[in-house]
């Protein structure tokens, strides 16, 4: 059995509407360098199926049917021209809140 604090939560969004959560053990290790840290994402979404070996059985998932993945705990290492390290969700009941 794993530790509870050492997994990742995924989530993936699928185009057709479908939202499925995985937890991930020892996916990144925080102190890695933060460029390996980047290569190794980059690595990972370039793939065409991603791979999960659950207890009970093996997921397979074409990323062409994923339209967005979210990830717990973040990733503050990832930093550069394409990444926004300001950001902050905002829903319908935030939208007109001042924070």
């Amino acid at each position: 059995m794993q530790s509870q604090d050492s997994y990742t939560q995924l989530t993936f969004h699928y185009a057709d509407g479908r939202t499925e959560s995985y937890k991930v053990y020892d996916l990144m290790d925080a102190s890695e360098p933060r460029q390996e840290i980047q290569q190794q994402m980059r690595r990972f979404f370039d793939k065409p199926w991603w791979i999960l070996h659950l207890p009970d059985e093996t997921v397979f998932i074409h990323t062409a049917n994923v339209i967005k993945v979210e990830m717990k705990p973040p990733l503050p290492q990832l930093q550069g021209e394409d990444v926004f390290s300001q950001a902050q969700r905002v829903t319908a009941l935030t939208r007109g809140a001042r924070m």
